[in-house]
């Protein structure tokens, strides 16, 4: 690779974008397809062949040979199939490269081997892939050649959601709606249409390739299932925004050219809290194209961390006691005309419609925590969420000092006089600038922050799908909007139906704004005397998705039936009951074949020395002794953890899939790993690092 590139000219070189589309295809074509963008209109097949024929031709000068219908199913990870763009031989015996309409706008994989729920039989294998063109397609250059990937939905043949990425394109449809009638109702007849907007920080961590390798627990499962810390963790925060290592940088720097190569915006990056933690962050796109583009970014991270002998961990808690890793979901609401819906202007007190839009958001969000909460539910999430690092499992509003104070003047009141200046900040130095601060500080302990013309779910897990949060988020603040057009297309004084609808809803749903510190252990009980839920696993958030209220809201809007629903929460169940059962039989793998032979030739080693020391004539041998005795009793308690933990595994067989093989393994299997993983922590504080036999966590973070 180049040492130095040109940001400007490389950025979406190999992206199928706009600027390219109108430059290869007929004016007439072009107009078409963006009709079908913005407005939804069906493309003929024979606009669908001259846009094929064009991308096929762009992709082929790229380097392509294949495309791929690349879809995001309900498995956490992409998926796709690739197609030679080659034809069936002519006499001649040579070939043409062709690419038709119907291959661009349709692909049919095998439906029967992705997770469904009992949507689908076994034998009920025919599934639809169908193109989204407001996603640009892409040419991926990796060790296969190119290929032109094309960001499709995923549905079974009788119609149902199979992916992540149907329901977010129908939740951004109802919410565009809905908030089209709000904004209409005051006096915006120029905008065409509201887009979420979403930019999604991602966190991760780097380790040596060849540690990882010796890991078995974090090649199976991607997370350390044993682990003592080390001497030093992150308690002296030195390694947040410190300097970035030489390695790390060389990294960075190839991720980022990869990612604007394909059109994605990596802006930020910096190291983050713990040893080998680091955060990339995106400018923000409308929520199916930054969803598309997270997918894109995750890849490129591993791919590019192999190369520089390296291993890119997105697991939410790859190890314990250190600083876990989300994915903050950064959500706005923007007009196509660039009107920013949650822009509280200088004088927010004054900007009614932003103050309609804030409380029906409360209400969305109070109404419905309990799905907010299951949007961000995940195996590794549970290791995150609740502790001194991440935002608790109790899902609260953090409005800051400006917006709180005209919260409650509209609640005490009735109405809002004035608003919380930003003062200049005085650094005391004469040599610094003063400058004016913001209104309101930020608050890292909130799952659900205001900060400053956006909303910021802190939940969302490292390795996760964007997709699910925003659906939720999207459809719940459409149900809240239609409520409130309903009610204001009606009213006879528009202006006073405004008013006493911004009251009532900063009224009743004031439970839900929290600007304290979420850590404290006096926020739980007041959430609870306040009636918020406090769902702290995944097994306890998933039944959230088939409650009577929920699937009235999303059928509503068309987004999921309630069988869509009732499926998605038995993939939720089995994939919970599937990682859990493989971190158990890793652990029990790791101490069969590793850590109890290496203890036994300790405990060997520390005997023999015993007696060779006794036979030289030294009767002092206590400290010899007092390890023997230490270890072996160690070694015991491993070994009856062990036992226990695989006859608890024995019994998964006997319980039928779903709820009720979760259950079992958050109540039995967890605790149960839990007390396996304590005896070899401290085994591993006492027995030889030489004969221990794996990397340690000191091995793993400060030596990348």
């Amino acid at each position: 690779m180049s040492e130095y590139i040109n940001v400007a000219e490389t950025f979406g070189c190999d992206v199928f974008n706009d600027a390219v589309m109108q430059a290869r295809l007929p004016k007439k074509v072009y107009k078409e397809l963006k009709k079908t963008m913005e407005e939804g209109k069906e493309l003929t097949m024979e606009i669908a062949d001259v846009i094929a024929h064009e991308m096929k031709e762009w992709a082929i000068e790229k380097g392509a040979t294949h495309y791929s219908h690349w879809f995001q199913p309900l498995t956490g990870v992409t998926a796709e199939k690739h197609d030679a763009f080659i034809t069936a031989p002519m006499e001649n015996g040579k070939v043409l490269m062709s690419f038709s309409g119907k291959e661009l706008i349709k692909g049919e994989p095998d439906a029967s081997s992705f997770p469904s729920g009992g949507l689908r039989a076994t034998f009920e294998a025919r599934g639809y892939t169908a193109w989204d063109c407001t996603s640009p397609a892409f040419v991926r250059h990796d060790s296969a050649g190119g290929t032109l990937c094309i960001p499709t939905a995923f549905c079974s043949y009788t119609g149902e959601a199979l992916d992540q990425k149907t329901p977010l394109l129908r939740s951004m449809e109802a919410l565009n709606v809905q908030a089209l009638r709000l904004i209409r109702l005051f006096g915006n007849t120029t905008s065409k249409k509201v887009i979420p907007s979403v930019g999604a920080e991602q966190e991760y961590f780097l380790i040596d390739r060849d540690k990882w390798l010796q890991r078995k627990d974090l090649t199976y499962t991607g997370r350390t299932l044993f682990g003592a810390m080390p001497p030093k963790g992150q308690e002296m925060d030195d390694h947040y925004l410190g300097t970035i290592r030489q390695r790390v940088s060389a990294y960075m720097k190839e991720v980022n050219e990869e990612c604007w190569k394909l059109g994605v915006t990596a802006k930020t990056q910096h190291n983050e809290v713990a040893p080998a933690q680091h955060e990339l962050a995106p400018i923000y796109a409308p929520a199916n194209i930054a969803a598309d583009q997270n997918q894109i970014m995750m890849r490129i991270m591993k791919r590019v961390a192999t190369r520089h002998g390296m291993r890119c961990l997105l697991h939410e808690k790859p190890f314990a006691g250190l600083n876990g890793s989300g994915k903050h979901n950064n959500w706005s609401l923007t007009t196509d005309d660039g009107i920013n819906l949650l822009e509280p202007g200088r004088n927010p007190h004054e900007n009614i419609q932003f103050l309609l839009v804030l409380t029906c958001i409360l209400k969305a969000v109070d109404t419905h925590a309990d799905l907010l909460r299951e949007s961000a539910a995940d195996v590794g999430n549970d290791h995150r969420l609740g502790g001194q690092e991440a935002p608790p499992a109790i899902i609260s509003v953090f409005l800051g000092e400006q917006l709180e104070d005209v919260l409650e003047q509209l609640i005490s009141t009735g109405t809002a006089t004035h608003s919380i200046k930003g003062r200049k900040l005085e650094t005391g130095v004469k040599t610094l600038p003063d400058f004016m601060k913001d209104a309101t500080d930020r608050n890292r302990t909130s799952p659900f922050a205001f900060t400053g013309n956006k909303f910021e779910f802190r939940m969302v897990g490292s390795r996760d799908s964007i997709s699910e949060c925003n659906v939720v988020l999207n459809t719940i603040t459409a149900e809240v909007f239609k409520e409130a057009c309903d009610r204001l297309e009606a009213a006879e004084d528009f202006q006073m139906g405004v008013h006493n609808l911004i009251k009532e809803y900063a009224i009743q749903h004031q439970r839900i704004v929290f600007n304290g510190n979420g850590y404290a252990a006096e926020w739980e009980a007041e959430a609870q005397r306040r009636g918020l839920p406090n769902l702290k696993s995944m097994v306890d958030a998933i039944p959230a998705l088939t409650t009577e209220k929920a699937v009235k809201l999303f059928e509503t809007f068309g987004v999921f039936t309630k069988a869509e629903l009732e499926s998605r929460a038995e993939i939720q169940y089995d994939l919970y009951a599937k990682a859990i059962n493989i971190e158990a039989r890793t652990m029990i793998d790791i101490a069969t074949k590793q850590i109890i032979p290496a203890v036994i030739k300790y405990t060997t080693v520390l005997a023999q020395s015993i007696n060779t020391v006794k036979a030289a004539g030294v009767n002092e041998v206590s400290v010899q002794t007092d390890l023997l005795k230490k270890t072996s009793k160690l070694l015991k308690n491993t070994n009856q953890a062990m036992a226990r933990l695989a006859k608890l595994l024995e019994k998964i067989k006997e319980l039928p899939e779903g709820e009720a093989r979760a259950r079992y393994c958050r109540d039995k299997i967890v605790p149960a790993m839990a007390a396996l993983r304590q005896p070899v922590d401290e085994l591993e504080m006492i027995v030889d690092k030489e004969m221990w036999p794996m990397p340690s966590y000191g091995d793993l973070i400060f030596e990348v």
